[in-house]
């Protein structure tokens, strides 16, 4: 599969909540990168996308690829989604890198404004103090918690 092709079975999966395909998109030891997310390698990334099917009961999203060659695509997408905590609405812009190797996705990095999502997901404490690295360390903090969790009640 060409790059363009992989990142539309994988955005075509997400749409469709199906994280077993996503999952299947990424090679052994693949990495992924995002603001909340930091550092996953792994069978770590197909259960981010997992607990983010499972739980996202509204998410919707659209994606466009802004660029591939023959070893990389970029994708902007759009997830919409309430968030479980606050059940403010967000609408995330995201920008993904995908590198692919053999076929499979070995880097995915998610480039978004962490400020502004906390503005939406948090209302006023975002837009007052989601800038700060203290508010942004703990989303990530928490999101890893819950994704530990997660994982963890999986194996169960």
């Amino acid at each position: 599969m060409t790059p363009t092709q992989i990142a539309d079975t994988f955005y075509s999966a997400f749409q469709a909540k199906d994280h077993a395909t996503m999952r299947a998109c990424y090679s052994s030891d693949a990495a992924f990168s995002d603001p909340v997310f930091t550092d996953l390698h792994g069978e770590k990334i197909g259960d981010m996308w997992q607990m983010l099917c499972e739980q996202g009961r509204d998410l919707t999203l659209t994606y466009e690829v802004l660029h591939a060659d023959e070893d990389c695509v970029r994708v902007r997408w759009l997830p919409t989604y309430t968030f479980s905590v606050t059940g403010r609405k967000v609408v995330n812009d995201v920008v993904a890198t995908l590198k692919i190797v053999d076929g499979k996705i070995a880097n995915h990095a998610d480039d978004f404004d962490l400020w502004k999502w906390t503005r939406m997901a948090l209302g006023l404490p975002g837009r007052l103090l989601g800038w700060t690295s203290f508010v942004q360390n703990r989303i990530r903090k928490e999101a890893g918690k819950g994704l530990d969790k997660f994982v963890t009640r999986q194996a169960a």
